[in-house]
């Protein structure tokens, strides 16, 4: 084969390697363009008193002035309290119980391995509609037949829903750090004179806090967009006092239903993408700095 040959199947394949480039970089930014858009709407229209988006009545700062003054704000706000508050809450014990469940089932044998991982894996895969109806039906018997009657619906129900969902998640966020641990890491912490409490605390969970804490930062996110358990293991209780208890999504769906969504909401979920997009970008400038340090030692 000529030279001239292979110089115009290099070209060739240049071009087809742009146009391959070029076509997905367009099929990124398509899809941020229409993950992004709706957010881009609602922050807009947060500057804006108008009561439905499309509708512009002047340039205004009135409805994050409402968000604390008024009666709707103060219903947003508990909401949003209530929300935090479960979330945190849930998580940190979802968090611990999950990091347990995974150490414990490393170390178990087989048979029981295998039992665990299959019965933590359930409510991953199952519809969200049956593990909220389950958990109804539970706590609907604990009420008639456990305790007489009395209510039992509250926030220890609500609580208990969301560690159930949230559990099985933290359980597969830690698992894979445990497998990648040195095994004999452990022993040699017991070899060196530790008790088996400090060679967990020294040793494994050093080893196996990144996926602790993507388990517990996964545990709120599921926590804070949840609707389904919450609606259907809520009652009174936290920041609503003696009414069930309400989160954002449950206040929005109450709302929905007599008319259309309070505009207070807009400049909530406005703050709500400026915090997370502060916080997205302090972590990604303390991981390259981070990066960077490590390099530079090395290099050292």
């Amino acid at each position: 084969m000529s030279k001239s040959t292979l110089t115009l199947n290099e070209r060739r394949l240049k071009r087809r390697n742009i146009a391959y480039k070029t076509m997905g970089q367009c099929f990124i930014w398509l899809v941020l363009i229409l993950m992004y858009i709706p957010i881009m709407v609602l922050i807009v229209y947060s500057f804006t008193k108008a009561t439905n988006i499309g509708t512009w009545t002047g340039f205004s700062f009135g409805l994050y002035s409402d968000l604390f003054t008024s009666k709707t704000g103060h219903e947003i706000m508990v909401a949003l309290g209530n929300t935090v508050l479960i979330a945190v809450i849930s998580a940190v014990l979802s968090t611990l119980l999950g990091t347990c469940g995974a150490i414990g089932a490393f170390y178990s044998k087989r048979k029981a391995k295998e039992v665990i991982e299959t019965t933590t894996q359930i409510p991953v895969v199952n519809a969200e509609i049956v593990m909220a109806l389950s958990l109804t039906v539970m706590f609907v018997f604990i009420q008639s037949y456990m305790l007489g009657g009395s209510n039992v619906f509250g926030f220890w129900t609500l609580l208990f829903g969301h560690m159930v969902l949230e559990v099985p998640f933290v359980y597969l966020s830690v698992k894979p750090k445990l497998e990648q641990m040195d095994p004999a890491l452990y022993e040699a912490a017991l070899d060196l004179g530790c008790t088996q409490g400090q060679a967990l605390r020294k040793a494994t969970l050093p080893e196996i806090f990144p996926g602790i804490l993507s388990g517990f930062m996964l545990s709120i996110t599921l926590s804070l967009d949840d609707f389904i358990v919450t609606a259907f293991t809520r009652g009174a209780g936290l920041l609503s006092g003696d009414k069930n208890i309400s989160t954002l999504s449950t206040l929005v769906q109450e709302k929905i239903k007599k008319g259309p969504i309070p505009p207070e909401m807009r400049a909530l979920t406005t703050l709500i993408f400026v915090v997370v997009l502060l916080i997205a970008i302090g972590i990604t400038i303390y991981r390259n700095r981070t990066v960077k340090k490590v390099r530079k030692g090395r290099e050292g």
